[in-house]
């Protein structure tokens, strides 16, 4: 695997000379600040590129941008409403751009409203380190008694509407106010935060948008922009829902194995494919990851590893970011069937054998906890997290597993 790092470009508190230091070998980063549906311009996008390209004292940083994570669909093309279809051209014609600056790797997803949502971005854990937390009972009085949506008591079971009622009536104003602004919290990365009646509009304009619906509206997209990645030698690959299951009324469409391969049989091209989050598709107990590598894995073109601990059984579920080796999810066995992957890839001569990865998320550690950087990106979370994977990647590749030998 080729090990990338995530960058929210210059005013992420970690920098490209922390990132060079770490040892990555390619920045995955993405333009944070063009709103959803225009174009990226070759202008922004080689600015980036540059700023990539070079670290503090202006010395080559000897790092590319390999991967766009995230060209974002609109919320318009999400429910085929307003200028939807402006949008889609606009999103093609950030694909030529962008294949014109040499990027070959399109992350995005397909999540209405949040990108993921949390109900904790700081949660201490007995360690001392922090991270980031979903807790049903607290999701629940968020969305029955702070954002009062209509209808939300049908979609919980009494247990949990029991403790959620007790749950709101021990917070403090401080924690209330809290808990609104973590699940609104917005993109990653991004400058737009929404307020609770932006939210409210939102979930509103997904009345009556069925999980049916929506899946047929990501075909209808994928339908118009992959065959246009394919002539520019792109590959497009989706981000699975986070947390993977229904919140707030809205449909789900990316959850587990059976909708990705909908998916990718209703837009039937080697160029739709997969972003392999452990993390997100982690918190189901019913997704096989390291099964879904093995069945999946010719379209998988990008792979974020972490590893959560779920708290409660079923679905929802509460569970928070664990260690990267320490989670529900068998890292080892995940990684094992990525490297099997890539050496059938290799022995095929295909070119895009090395998959880029990168460590997703991570605990609060040391002195991230003064750096008050971006949820879930801390910089030596991140660095433990990616030194362990990478130790479990030599062991395995020592082995034999990177050559298909290993047993």
């Amino acid at each position: 695997m080729k090990q990338t790092w995530r960058w929210f470009g210059p005013n992420d508190l970690v920098a490209i000379d922390d990132i060079r230091q770490a040892g990555a070998e390619g920045v995955v980063s993405a333009l944070h600040h063009v709103a959803s549906g225009e174009v990226w311009t070759p202008v922004e996008i080689a600015k980036r590129q540059a700023e990539i390209g070079r670290m503090k004292d202006g010395s080559p940083s000897g790092l590319a941008w390999d991967v766009v994570e995230s060209l974002p669909v609109s919320e318009s093309i999400k429910r085929q409403e307003g200028p939807w279809r402006d949008h889609i051209a606009a999103y093609k014609q950030s694909l030529r751009h962008l294949a014109d600056a040499g990027l070959k790797i399109i992350c995005y997803n397909f999540m209405p409203v949040l990108d993921w949502t949390r109900t904790h971005l700081n949660w201490r854990l007995p360690s001392g380190a922090t991270c980031m937390r979903f807790d049903l009972v607290d999701f629940v009085a968020f969305d029955l008694f702070i954002l009062k949506r209509p209808g939300a008591k049908d979609s919980y079971i009494p247990d949990v509407i029991e403790a959620a009622t007790r749950s709101f009536a021990n917070m403090d104003d401080a924690r209330r106010t809290e808990l609104s602004q973590t699940v609104a919290f917005g993109l990653p990365g991004s400058v737009e935060k929404l307020t609770l009646e932006d939210l409210r509009v939102l979930l509103a304009s997904y009345d009556g948008i069925s999980t049916e619906r929506l899946r047929s509206n990501l075909i209808d997209f994928l339908a118009e922009v992959v065959p246009v990645a394919r002539d520019l030698g792109m590959r497009m690959c989706c981000h699975p829902d986070d947390p993977p299951f229904p919140l707030l009324g809205l449909p789900r469409i990316m959850s587990c194995e059976d909708d990705y391969r909908q998916v990718m049989e209703a837009v039937d091209l080697p160029e739709n494919g997969i972003t392999l989050c452990s993390g997100s598709l982690g918190v189901r107990a019913d997704n096989d990851l390291s099964g879904m590598m093995e069945r999946l894995g010719d379209r998988v073109h990008f792979i974020h590893l972490r590893n959560v601990r779920r708290e409660t059984e079923g679905q929802p579920c509460s569970f928070h970011e664990a260690e990267h080796l320490g989670g529900n999810t068998d890292m080892v066995d995940l990684i094992e069937k990525i490297l099997r992957e890539e050496a059938r890839r290799k022995a095929q001569g295909r070119d895009d054998w090395n998959i880029p990865m990168r460590p997703d998320h991570g605990q609060d550690i040391l002195d991230d906890l003064n750096r008050k950087g971006q949820p879930g990106y801390p910089a030596i979370g991140r660095l433990k997290g990616l030194a362990e994977l990478r130790g479990v990647m030599t062991a395995l590749s020592q082995k034999g597993f990177a050559s298909g030998t290993g047993k």
